[in-house]
């Protein structure tokens, strides 16, 4: 019978399973909607202990949430959009900067043959690809404009997500309470402790680790518009953004930061090593002060695993898939510790005990 039972749970989990990944098109808005919630729910719980109805907090967290998105939307993605035009502008000058100066110097240095880069057919085709890039925007909202059935459905799942967040946000500590109320009673204890140390790496990724993006961004951007790179703001976010896989945003934030001063500097040395200046700064910060105080050690993924995730969850779910392969992966951790305890405690682990033998020892 046991082993029966332990079957069942295995092919419900697998049908569970199944069934999510046949469902995983129409679940983007309901996932968007139950991260909202969560992370909103410390907050509406912390309005909630001063006497404020849960109601009446989980509205305030909204309109907080709501003054963040409209602040993005009228200062943040106006500035990134004019640097994005900017950079389609200057990318034809760019690559005639590599064309006549730098690749023939690095050519020069290493002794390469005259025709080694192919850069008129390079040329060619990364011009096809940003006319094709100009382009995008128009072809994909005139194919949604062109199917009303199209452009409601996207509509709708962009309104869910609103609705849906705020329902769990204001139902949430009901939700847990009825979920704990379901556990076995013989496994209530470890369960709620397994899912509190669950929840505890959630909350380092989540609120830790996207707090030190946004930091990242901010110091990598401001020190590059101080310097006066034209392109300072749009590589800093995209640095920050970056730095969810550990040493990625330095090292992708300092090579654009250096290719584009290159461009508008040329080999002045300043600029150069301002820029050096600015990621080496962030990198300390990170790794002295920001990690350490907002994320910490509770999340304990290599950067070897972090890459997998991303790129495990990218192949299976798309970018959904990249949006939770660290919180899953970080959830698995976890398992994969309770498992280790577990096996650490096995009769497989552990050594057979000593055959105690009856007969008398010999004559010495």
């Amino acid at each position: 019978m046991p082993l029966i039972r332990q079957g069942g749970w295995i092919l419900a989990v697998a049908l569970l399973g199944w069934l999510l990944y046949l469902l995983h098109p129409v679940l983007a808005p309901f996932l968007a909607g139950i991260l909202l919630a969560y992370m909103g729910d410390p907050l509406v719980d912390r309005l909630e202990a001063r006497r404020i109805p849960r109601t009446w907090a989980v509205v305030l967290v909204f309109a907080l949430f709501g003054l963040l998105v409209l602040a993005a939307l009228l200062v943040l993605i106006p500035m990134l959009g004019r640097q994005l035009v900017r950079l389609y502008e200057l990318a034809p000058q760019m690559l005639d900067w590599l064309q006549l100066m730098a690749l023939p110097w690095l050519q020069q240095q290493l002794g390469l043959a005259e025709d080694f880069w192919r850069f008129e057919q390079l040329k060619a085709t990364f011009a096809g690809q940003l006319d094709g890039a100009g382009g995008i925007f128009a072809r994909v909202l005139g194919q949604a404009t062109a199917s009303s059935l199209a452009l409601l459905a996207w509509l709708g799942n962009l309104l869910l997500i609103p609705v849906v967040a705020f329902y769990l946000m204001r139902d949430w500590d009901l939700l847990m309470a009825r979920l704990r109320a379901l556990l076995p009673r013989s496994r209530e204890a470890s369960v709620v402790r397994l899912a509190g140390e669950c929840h505890e790496v959630l909350g380092a990724f989540l609120r830790g680790q996207l707090l030190v993006m946004l930091a990242l961004a901010v110091i990598y951007s401001t020190g590059l518009m101080l310097l006066g790179l034209e392109l300072g703001l749009l590589i800093g976010v995209l640095a920050g953004l970056a730095s969810v896989v550990p040493y990625m945003g330095f090292i992708v934030g300092l090579s654009a930061a250096l290719a584009a001063a290159l461009f508008q500097f040329g080999l002045a040395p300043l600029p150069l090593l301002g820029i050096g200046v600015v990621f080496m700064v962030g990198q300390m910060l990170e790794g002295m002060l920001l990690t350490p105080l907002l994320v910490g050690d509770r999340i304990g993924l290599h950067p070897v695993a972090v890459i997998f995730a991303i790129l495990a969850g990218g192949q299976l779910f798309g970018f959904t898939g990249v949006l939770l392969a660290l919180p899953v992966a970080a959830v698995i951790v976890v398992l994969l510790r309770h498992l280790h305890e577990l096996y650490k405690l096995s009769d497989l682990y552990r050594e057979p005990a000593a055959v105690v033998s009856d007969d008398p020892p010999g004559p010495a």
